[in-house]
């Protein structure tokens, strides 16, 4: 079936029945028009989703699926589920089509799609590595072959060109490949799922889409498999492939983070269409655990190189921190569902720290270069890739910068609820109370001040409900303090109405949680939702970050807009460059006579935004400093 029976345009759109607290609003009805995210659209739109195209050619990625249509004759290039970055650039382009039409970005998607439909088999069947390298590969590697991850790919983009532009020639192809899957996977247990997760959110959304009960089945029956002991005797334990507990029994997360997130998305996207509470009870203890325990001041997720996989509880080194930045994704993809099944402004607060710092920072400010990991401190210089051998993270980068706006707000029979602030336009119905529009204004995130007219609306009563962050020390509606979580205002709304939301923003000291041994003695600066840290190139000439502490007796303040860095403000901290003269020489036995580590010179610090680091002269950074005595 490939009938689109919605054309709301998001990534996430639950069906009628679905247990949901809170509903996406529609795409086209959301348009960020100003400031940090809407620079981030337009420097995707412009310089990378283009960049893309350039490099899925110069890497063979494109080639690899000429083969497979028999129109190209040469070895096959990449790794091998290296399908899933085109899946993902062609996500991206329909949700930047549907945004803003763009001629350019249109023929790209044609071309592609159309070279897609013809690499597909017959039998439905779709990825080049089977097709070219060994075509007795299929379905004989699921723990590593990524055969499922793939086409859940496949299959997002499918609904995205549907959604976006009405477009169903990937949907089709879409279709095809998962009634293949259904055929394989659907109805013999022996035949297992696969090692990367991916699929069951897929499957979910293809459902819906479609209203084709087969898929959601399907997405249920392969996330159900997990915790079987499936995939034993490689290099990675059970943990690392989500094999080790089931999806309904799971009480911590661990493993491979993309896998465990991408995993826990597709979970809760399968209690919000099938009720099932034991499912969303396992997400929820996950939630828990990783959101106290388990989770960089950035938002990042993953410890350990060792498997790209998140660590113990509290297990969080800055220097040695994994932080993919395609964890960082799957980090907002599975907020945003839990958000709209519980209507909690906590999942919402996650989300934006994620996005703000642990998202952003993967991408360079002219959009041309990016980060595979995320780390909270470097010693030496780390470059930013042009591209990647291992490509999910670029392209991953895309498809969420091009669909931002769908996690602006939402709405439900209450009335519209705000979770991310931009200068932006929203128009949604409000049940029982009609159309309504609101123009946001706001400097956010480097303002707190957010101020929300009244367009228009009916004549009924409804709900406009403004998140109030998690960090915010202070904050006001229309005057009166409000508590963290969600201001409400309720009443018969005339044109013309204003809300004023302001958040205290201004630089503050945070210190970790003391049994984070690596940060412990530690403090970090954040501003607003945004971490900042401290590079290299901004210390007095001859300093190093080695020997740099932070004086907390005085609080760190504004210091001016960056030219250097797009113009984001700066802040400054009181902090002296120690002597550390003589730690060489001492013997670990002669610590009583260690030199004292806080004496040194006062000096002025600056700190940058996190997600602008490594944009200017390679060199060291870090998140946090040790406190001056």
């Amino acid at each position: 079936m490939t009938t689109s029976v919605s054309r709301i345009s998001s990534s996430v759109v639950p069906t009628a029945s679905a247990r949901v607290r809170l509903r996406p609003i529609d795409g086209r009805g959301v348009v960020i028009r100003d400031g940090l995210l809407a620079d981030r659209q337009a420097v995707n739109r412009e310089v990378t989703l283009l960049r893309g195209a350039e490099e899925l050619e110069r890497a063979g990625t494109l080639d690899n699926l000429r083969i497979a249509a028999g129109r190209l004759s040469c070895e096959r290039r990449g790794m091998v589920f290296s399908d899933s970055d085109v899946y993902k650039w062609l996500e991206a382009l329909a949700w930047e089509i549907g945004r803003e039409p763009s001629a350019e970005l249109e023929a790209l998607a044609q071309e592609t799609i159309e070279l897609v439909a013809a690499a597909q088999e017959p039998d439905g069947y779709l990825n080049s590595w089977c097709q070219v390298v060994d075509p007795a590969w299929r379905w004989t590697d699921l723990k590593d072959g990524h055969e499922l991850y793939c086409a859940g790919h496949l299959l997002q983009a499918g609904v995205a060109f549907a959604r976006a532009t009405g477009d169903l020639s990937l949907l089709a192809v879409a279709c095809r490949a998962a009634d293949l899957i259904d055929e394989v996977f659907g109805q013999d247990p022996a035949s297992g799922t696969d090692g990367h997760p991916g699929i069951e959110v897929a499957l979910v959304e293809l459902y819906r889409q479609t209203q084709e009960s087969r898929y959601l089945t399907l997405a249920d029956t392969l996330a159900t498999r997990r915790g079987s002991g499936m995939f034993t005797g490689g290099r990675f334990d059970l943990r690392y492939y989500q094999d080790a507990e089931s999806v309904r029994e799971a009480h911590s997360i661990g493993g491979h983070a993309v896998r465990a997130l991408y995993l826990a998305a597709g979970v809760t996207d399968l209690y919000a269409e099938t009720g099932d509470d034991a499912l969303l009870a396992s997400a929820l203890r996950q939630w828990d655990e990783l959101a106290s325990a388990k989770t960089y001041l950035t938002g990042g997720i993953g410890s350990r190189h060792d498997g790209e996989s998140i660590g113990d509880p509290y297990e969080l080194p800055p220097d040695r921190a994994y932080c993919e930045t395609c964890a960082a994704i799957a980090n907002i993809m599975w907020n945003w569902r839990l958000l709209l099944v519980t209507g909690e402004s906590r999942f919402a607060d996650l989300l934006e720290r994620t996005l703000y710092n642990g998202f952003l920072s993967g991408l360079s400010l002219d959009g041309g270069s990016f980060f595979y990991t995320n780390p909270l401190q470097v010693r030496n210089a780390k470059r930013r890739h042009s591209w990647h051998p291992v490509a999910c993270c670029p392209p991953n980068i895309m498809r969420l910068l091009a669909s931002l706006h769908h996690y602006i707000a939402t709405t439900s029979d209450a009335g519209i609820q705000v979770h991310q602030y931009a200068t932006s336009t929203i128009r949604a119905v409000v049940p029982g109370a009609g159309p309504v529009e609101l123009a946001i204004e706001t400097g956010y995130p480097w303002s707190g001040s957010v101020s929300v007219e009244v367009v228009s609306c009916g004549e009924a009563e409804w709900t406009l409900s403004l998140r109030v962050p998690g960090w915010a020390r202070s904050a006001t509606v229309d005057g009166q303090p409000v508590a963290p979580g969600y201001a409400t205002l309720t009443r018969r709304w005339r044109r013309g109405e204003r809300a004023v939301l302001e958040l205290d923003v201004a630089p503050r000291l945070t210190a970790p949680n003391p049994r984070i041994d690596a940060v412990r003695g530690c403090v970090a600066i954040e501003r607003g939702p945004i971490v900042y840290c401290f590079e290299g190139a901004d210390l007095p000439a001859g300093a190093s970050l080695a020997d740099v502490a932070l004086q907390t007796d005085t609080q760190p303040a504004d210091s001016g807009r960056l030219a250097s860095l797009a113009g984001v403000p700066g802040v400054s901290a009181d902090g002296v460059v120690r002597n550390l003269d003589g730690w060489s020489e001492i013997e670990y036995s002669d610590l009583r006579e260690r030199p004292r580590d806080g004496v040194g010179a006062p000096t002025q610090l600056l700190a940058i935004p996190y997600f602008t680091w490594a944009n200017r002269d390679t060199g060291a950074m870090r998140v946090w400093l040790p406190k001056s005595d």
